[in-house]
């Protein structure tokens, strides 16, 4: 079947960034804000009809919510299909300016919250509407608790503008405009998109290819590492006197909080792993010798492993649809009927294009209970692994699209646990069809591809993210220093497997200037691992499987990781043994990779 590879951003509101239909949209939501700080105003805690009240506040949240929801998204889709738009940072620039009035108001709601009696708040649970989403009311009150006057937390939401979303979206500009020179084999001279650079860095099969293009994409973001710098420096450190305002004593507590899991969950995941990388060491020096190196550089570790007759395989967008509609279908009927109509109704942005950002990603547009899916389809095995992730996503937000907003509102870990377990299906299913043992090596190396990422560089990133915050609580950080903290980081991750390292991942890395959410990384492992349990409790029982699943999505949003995983698994995130039977289902590929290739070594 033929399937649209761009997005109708048209059908949201025709004329882009300056739609007039946009504006009018920013301009009702303000209307309803209005009424949603009246009804807050006159909330009174002592009221005989409290809980009447608080109904009436969270219906008008949500329905601001969701139209705030829907115009910072399009203008989100914009600002990354077409960088080169100026006005897109004006026009997000609109939409923050209410988010930050909105967060005000919520914070005067919130304080209110948290000067109802026990008592009463317990009363409030009688109602069968708010019973529904206790779980979100108390998370909300609770965290309220840390919150400092009405007014200062009105200046931080008002700072919060030029602050560290300010830092966030100057990273994004600057990225806009750097270029990446490549010189092709008949000495064409080119400049390619930070996208388009990272994509052919990593995927292409020519290894000299790769080393040009590695080579001058450190030399760019060196360029421009004192900028990137100063933006890392200032964007946590704001983030770090925002949280010691509000009495947190660890820089981990806040992204634990998030992700609705204890420290006790995460140390566990992260001692699981680092017990258990022999196998995924042992891949990578495997794979270096039967590319005929000694070791792995760093442009290499995603490289493509073609052997004997085996040709690299390559997809047309089509292909890749029609492929993951069929092979979702062996999970359940849901799944794969849902994927085929995102695909069929351009939901996904994929062309490969310049001026678009790099990396890909799954968004929502609320009001219309619908997700939208972008990236840069360039063809390759990995490419088609992330268009299943991204529609793993938007199936998770699909399923709960008819709860309440309140129970919508998952964390990031488990986010990635849907998305992941997507992505292992089609991984399963191209290693199972093939042909021949070329064919399957090749597949099981662009499997073994996100084993090493969650288990080697995403601890990387944990590890240099936690030694980076140690020293910014005594001052700022140097680039110098930071390229020795990645460099220890990976090197440590890694278990030193590598020949070369990219000391400026730091500010390569996008996941490291999200404003949104401290420490982004380590959620991949946990959602990675977590799927991979929930896939072992699958094959266990295949039938009618896809009813449970949907089951733990559906209750994703409105309890903590711990009690998820026991209700819907019986096992305790707490003790390192769940996390290490995950490791060991991803370990067998990297067994089998290495035998199936030891006739194809490199003397």
């Amino acid at each position: 079947m033929k399937y649209n590879n761009t997005w109708d951003l048209e059908a949201i509101f025709p004329g882009g960034t300056k739609s007039p239909e946009l504006k009018a949209k920013l301009e009702s939501i303000k209307e309803q804000m209005k009424d949603y700080e009246k009804l807050i105003q006159n909330f009174d805690v002592s009221n005989d009809g409290l809980a009447r009240s608080l109904k009436t506040i969270i219906k008008q949240y949500e329905m601001i919510e969701k139209g705030l929801g829907q115009c910072s998204t399009f203008v989100t889709m914009w600002q990354s299909a077409y960088m080169n738009d100026e006005y897109a940072n004006v026009a997000l620039g609109q939409v923050m300016m209410i988010y930050s009035e909105l967060q005000k108001m919520t914070t005067t709601l919130e304080k209110k919250l948290v000067a109802i009696s026990d008592d009463d708040w317990e009363k409030l649970f009688e109602d069968t509407e708010l019973k529904i989403v206790s779980f979100a009311l108390n998370e909300i009150r609770d965290q309220a608790k840390r919150l400092l006057s009405e007014n200062e937390e009105k200046i931080i939401t008002e700072l919060n503008k030029d602050g560290i979303h300010a830092w966030s979206q100057l990273y994004d500009t600057v990225v806009s405009i750097m270029k990446i020179p490549f010189t092709d084999k008949d000495g064409n001279q080119t400049e390619l998109s930070v996208g388009q650079a990272m994509n052919r860095m990593y995927s292409d099969p020519d290894p000299a290819v790769r080393k040009q293009l590695f080579d001058n994409w450190e030399a760019e973001w060196t360029k421009y590492a004192p900028i990137f710098a100063d933006t890392l420096n200032h964007l946590n450190g704001y983030r770090l006197t925002v949280q010691n305002l509000h009495d947190r004593k660890d820089f981990l507590e806040e992204p634990l909080e998030y992700n609705r899991m204890t420290k006790e969950t995460l140390d566990a995941m992260w001692t699981a792993v680092a017990n258990n990388k022999q196998p995924f060491v042992d891949f990578l020096n495997q794979k270096a010798k039967v590319l005929g190196m000694e070791k792995l550089a760093w442009q290499d570790v995603d490289a493509p492993v073609n052997v004997g007759d085996m040709k690299l395989k390559q997809f047309t967008y089509d292909e890749a649809c029609d492929f993951i509609i069929e092979h979702f279908s062996s999970f359940g009927p849901k799944l794969s009927n849902f994927a085929k109509h995102a695909l069929e109704n351009r939901w996904v942005e994929a062309e490969d294009r310049p001026n678009k950002r790099p990396g890909g990603y799954c968004t929502s547009l609320p009001e219309w209970k619908e997700s939208r899916i972008f990236m840069t389809f360039t063809g390759s095995s990995s490419d088609v692994s992330t268009l299943a992730h991204e529609l793993g996503h938007a199936f998770h937000s699909h399923v709960m699209r008819d709860l309440p907003t309140l129970n919508q509102n998952y964390a990031m870990n488990v986010a990635e646990t849907a998305s992941t377990f997507a992505e292992t299906i089609i991984g399963n299913a191209t290693v199972a069809a093939a042909q021949t043992k070329e064919e399957k090596i090749s597949l099981l190396n662009a499997k073994l591809e996100n084993a090493t990422a969650m288990f080697l560089n995403i601890h990387a990133r944990f590890l240099f993210e936690k030694a980076f915050y140690e020293e910014r609580k005594k001052g700022i950080v140097s680039e110098q220093r930071l390229n020795e903290l990645m460099l220890n980081a990976q090197k440590e991750a890694y278990k030193d497997s590598l020949a070369t390292y990219h000391p400026h991942f730091w500010c390569s890395k996008l996941h490291f200037f999200i404003d949104s959410v401290p420490f982004y990384n380590f959620p991949y492992t946990f959602g990675y691992l977590f799927s991979l349990g929930i896939y072992a409790e699958y094959l266990k029982q295949p039938e009618g499987f896809e009813e449970k699943y949907i089951a733990l999505l559906k209750d994703t949003g409105s309890m903590k990781v711990e009690q998820l995983a026991m209700k819907h698994l019986g096992v305790d995130l707490t003790k390192p043994d769940f996390w290490e039977a995950g490791i060991k289902l991803a370990a067998k590929d990297a067994e089998e990779f290495i035998r199936l290739t030891e006739e194809y070594v490199r003397k």
